[in-house]
Formats: C-alpha cells, sequence, structure tokens
C-alpha cells in the first residue's frame, strides 16, 4: 500500500516558514569575489542605519556629549539660514 501525504495545516505552514524568515531579516546575500556570501544586515532603526539616525535625530546637547561636534555645526548653520530666510521673508511691503 502507499501511503498518503497529509495536507499541512496552516499553522503547520507557518512554522515552517518562520525560520527562514528571521534568516533574511538578520543576513542578506551579497557578491564577493564572484561568490555570493551571506552576511550580517546593518543594524537599522526606523528604515536609518544606525550610524545615520543619531546625528539626525539627536538634539544639541546629546551631541555635544558624545562629541559629534561636526553635526552640532552643521544644525546650528543650518538654523542660521533659515532664521536668515525668515527675516527676508517679513520685509514684504503690504
Amino acid at each position: 500500500m502507499a501511503k498518503v501525504k497529509k495536507a499541512l495545516s496552516q499553522a503547520q505552514k507557518q512554522l515552517k516558514k518562520a525560520p527562514k524568515a528571521e534568516r533574511q531579516k538578520k543576513y542578506q546575500w551579497v557578491l564577493m569575489g564572484g561568490k555570493q556570501v551571506r552576511v550580517k544586515r546593518e543594524q537599522t532603526i526606523d528604515g536609518l542605519a544606525a550610524g545615520e539616525f543619531m546625528p539626525q535625530n539627536a538634539n544639541p546637547i546629546l551631541l555635544h556629549q558624545i562629541g559629534l561636534y561636526e553635526e552640532l555645526h552643521a544644525q546650528e548653520m543650518q538654523e542660521g539660514e533659515m532664521a536668515e530666510a525668515e527675516a527676508e521673508g517679513n520685509d514684504l511691503p503690504f
């Protein structure tokens, strides 16, 4: 007698796919030296790389504490340019 295969339930199918989904979140495939290699993905926060998130979303005090003086200076320059643009816009004759 031939064995009859039983169909998997939806829950069983999900359990079977779970480890693959976790691996895909952790690793990515890249080409190195003509071969595909699996490497860990870079950590992201809200879709930004962890190194980019901090300078863009930190307040001036935190930037000063962690020593990102270049970013602090760039933020101050942008704020100054925005203030100048607003001041020029207030000189309307009407």
